[in-house]
C-alpha cells in the first residue's frame, strides 16, 4: 500500500518523506484546493527529495472548466514541471455541464507521456461518477484521486468501493479527503484500495509579534498570521497504519 502526501512547502516535502511516504502531490494555495506551484517550488522540493514527485497542473481556483487561454497556460505548466524534473502531474477538465472534458484532457495526458497523469478530485464535482470514471478512461491517464463525491473519503467509501471494482485494474482509484492516521484503516478496509492521499498537515501560528488585524491581504480574514506544514510523525502514523495492513494482508495470502 503506498501514501501520496499533498504539500505546498518545501519543508513539508522533506516531513512527508521522512515520514515514509511514497509520493508528493506539489500544489500551491491549499486554501483553494491546490493550483499549480511556482517554478521555483518545484526545483527546491526535486532538490531536496528522492521520492516521486508530482505537480498540480491548475492554472486557478473555482470550477474546473477552462478557457483556450488557460489551457494553454496548462500546457505550458506541464512542459515546465517535465523539465524540472517531475515524476508525474495531476490535473483534470470538465465541460460546462460538469462532465470530463475527454478531448482537451487526453491532449495534456499525451503533452505529459511518459510522465503518468493523476485525474484530481475534479471528478467529485461531476454529476455521474461512473460516466466520469469511463470518461477517463478514455483519456489515458493512470490514476484518479477520488472523495467518492463526497465531502471527504469516509462518506464516499461506498461509492470509492465501487469505483475500484468497476475499474478493474484499469485504472488506480486512490481515495483523497479528510484522511488521517485515525480512519486510513477503515478506508482501506471499506474501499479496497491500495493508494491513499492525505494532506498530514498541522496548523501553526506564525512567528510574526506585531499583527495589524484590521487589514488582511486575502479573502479568508486572519490567514496572515496562520501557516500549515505536513509534520513527519503525522505522515508516519499514516504509514505505519498501511505496513500493517499489507503484512496483514500478506499474512492471510495461501501458501
Amino acid at each position: 500500500m503506498h501514501l501520496e502526501v499533498c504539500i505546498d512547502s518545501v519543508e513539508s516535502a522533506i516531513a512527508a518523506e521522512r515520514g515514509g511516504a511514497q509520493r508528493v502531490e506539489l500544489c500551491s494555495d491549499l486554501l483553494e484546493g491546490g493550483i499549480t506551484p511556482s517554478a521555483g517550488m518545484i526545483a527546491s522540493v526535486r532538490r531536496q527529495i528522492g521520492i516521486d514527485l508530482f505537480v498540480m497542473i491548475r492554472p486557478r481556483g473555482g470550477d474546473f472548466c477552462y478557457t483556450s487561454c488557460e489551457f494553454g497556460v496548462m500546457q505550458e505548466e506541464l512542459e515546465h514541471a517535465r523539465l524540472l524534473g517531475a515524476d508525474g502531474v495531476v490535473l483534470g477538465i470538465l465541460d460546462e455541464q460538469g462532465r470530463v472534458d475527454v478531448r482537451r484532457t487526453r491532449q495534456l495526458v499525451e503533452l505529459a507521456g511518459p510522465l503518468p497523469v493523476t485525474f484530481h478530485r475534479a471528478i467529485d464535482m461531476t454529476p455521474d461518477l461512473s460516466v466520469a470514471l469511463n470518461d477517463i478512461l478514455e483519456t489515458g491517464a493512470q490514476r484518479i484521486l477520488t472523495s467518492g463525491g463526497k465531502p471527504n473519503a469516509m462518506l464516499g467509501a461506498n461509492e470509492i468501493a465501487r469505483m475500484v471494482d468497476e475499474a478493474q485494474g484499469r485504472i488506480a482509484i486512490m481515495p483523497g479527503g479528510g484522511i488521517t492516521s485515525e480512519n486510513i484503516q477503515a478506508v482501506a478496509e471499506a474501499t479496497g484500495a491500495i493508494e491513499f492521499h492525505a494532506s498530514a498537515r498541522t496548523a501553526f501560528p506564525s512567528p510574526v509579534v506585531f499583527r495589524k488585524s484590521e487589514v488582511t491581504m486575502g479573502d479568508i480574514p486572519g490567514q496572515e498570521y496562520n501557516r500549515f506544514i505536513a509534520r513527519e510523525e503525522t505522515v508516519r502514523a499514516l504509514v505505519e497504519v498501511l505496513e500493517r495492513l499489507t503484512a496483514e494482508r500478506g499474512a492471510m495470502q495461501p501458501r
